[in-house]
């Protein structure tokens, strides 16, 4: 029977792994060699890798790959991607090399700022909560000058600071919610640092604010943290051409072609249960790219999708349409990013993630997220409209299946080059393998 541990945290990482492996495996030493197996040669990097997060036994590999040819405002970028699944960088390889003759991508950003709230409870005369947040804008400001001085220097800080009124949601729950740009970094920890100020002044104040009676001096701070939904920091990504240039595909005309995509479109836009999946695509291709550049995929899939549902259902985030000729694909996207901070200058990766991207300032990483995120979805739609999504994704996904088969090098070669011609069903590749296996 397993009991439960005590100060776990501070035993040392040898020893963590054994108790877990005795505890929790069933083959207890080949457990220990597997997550030994994986730490890196160099003791003084691994111990880097340690210390990102607590209790680390050891590292888990995703591939780090590269989508090269796009073309984005005019300048080529080769785009790293860190992500599992079969099928998608290729994918995105493709959509760039699609685009690479027709214009390429084009990028505006919409949006910059940043958002966070105190959250708190107040039970008095909101006409009097007004006029005390009046009295205290300035003190507020003045309040976090030690924080944001740094900031401001480089032409960030707090944008403004407003008094929300939140009762028709809940009783007496009021908040300051501020808007913030934060540059290059993505912000959090200052975000969070001015918040947790702006509520020690706010308690304070308020216990000397003539015109509250005694309750009313007492203003109950919940808590103060930052917003990951981010509608006031986005990005545009699109790709053009006329209709008649969209013909690399014999199984459709052009314009078959080009409609078909707008109405693939249109019901990812009407119909949520496709809408999700249809978003799942575009996350794809942009989780890739924040993973690869050191940032935080949580809270960009959190943005993302509360964005999709803005208008009270969730729907697609990309557009398409037909008008004078030009076919037009579009998405716009939240997307909080950072290039300085965090991750971006203790992981060998994401440091050189960036330097292949050449150093991009956080709106230039936003820009090129998105990108990856279109190319992903107009690939994806591509896919579904004309051979369906199974014969590409199939054949990427032919390796995993050949490797749990344990295939050699030579039956790999085989298999591979008899599924250029073959649906890739998981069951075919078995009976193919099976097959050649028996050959006599």
């Amino acid at each position: 029977m397993i009991t439960p541990i005590k100060g776990f945290s501070k035993l040392t990482k040898a020893k963590k792994i054994d108790w877990i492996a005795t505890n929790y495996t069933d083959n207890p030493e080949e457990s220990i060699r597997i997550l030994k197996q994986y730490w890196n040669a160099d003791a003084a990097l691994q111990k880097l890798h340690d210390e990102f997060i607590e209790n680390t036994l050891t590292n888990h590999y995703l591939p780090f790959g590269i989508a090269p040819n796009f073309l984005i405002n005019k300048k080529l970028y080769a785009i790293p991607m860190v992500i599992e699944e079969s099928s998608v960088v290729a994918a995105a390889s493709k959509s760039a090399k699609f685009w690479l003759s027709r214009g390429g991508f084009k990028t505006s950003i919409i949006g910059t700022q940043k958002n966070g709230q105190v959250h708190f409870i107040f039970k008095g005369d909101f006409k009097k909560l007004q006029e005390f947040f009046i009295s205290i804008k300035s003190k507020l400001i003045q309040d976090v000058q030690p924080i944001t001085k740094n900031m401001v220097k480089r032409g960030g800080g707090i944008v403004d600071v407003e008094l929300k009124d939140k009762t028709e949601k809940l009783k007496n729950y009021y908040q300051l919610h501020c808007t913030f740009e934060t540059l290059d970094a993505m912000g959090a920890n200052f975000i969070n640092s001015c918040l947790e100020q702006f509520a020690k002044t706010l308690t304070a104040e308020a216990q000397h604010f003539a015109s509250f009676s005694k309750e009313e001096r007492h203003v109950e701070v919940v808590m103060s943290i930052l917003s990951n939904h981010v509608p006031n920091c986005t990005v545009r990504a699109e790709v053009s051409c006329p209709v008649e240039t969209l013909n690399e595909d014999p199984s459709l005309k052009p314009l078959e072609f080009a409609e078909k995509m707008v109405q693939a479109v249109a019901i990812a836009k009407a119909e949520p249960y496709r809408a999700v999946t249809h978003n799942k695509g575009i996350m794809n291709g942009v989780d890739a790219v924040v993973l690869a550049t050191g940032n935080d995929f949580r809270a960009v899939e959190a943005a993302v999708h509360a964005y999709a549902a803005k208008d009270g259902t969730y729907s697609s985030l990309t557009n398409a349409h037909i008008s004078e000729g030009i076919f037009t694909f579009w998405i716009e996207l939240p997307l909080a990013l950072g290039t300085v901070g965090g991750l971006t200058k203790l992981h060998p990766l994401v440091k050189l993630a960036l330097e292949i991207l050449q150093k991009p300032s956080a709106p230039q990483l936003m820009q090129i997220v998105a990108v990856a995120g279109l190319a992903q979805n107009f690939a994806a739609l591509r896919s579904l409209v004309t051979t369906g999504i199974q014969e590409g994704h199939m054949k990427m996904h032919l390796l995993n299946i050949l490797n749990q088969l344990g295939a050699t090098e030579s039956e790999k070669a085989v298999l591979i080059n008899y599924f250029k011609h073959e649906t890739a069903t998981h069951s075919a590749v078995v009976d193919a393998f099976n097959g050649l296996r028996n050959k006599p």
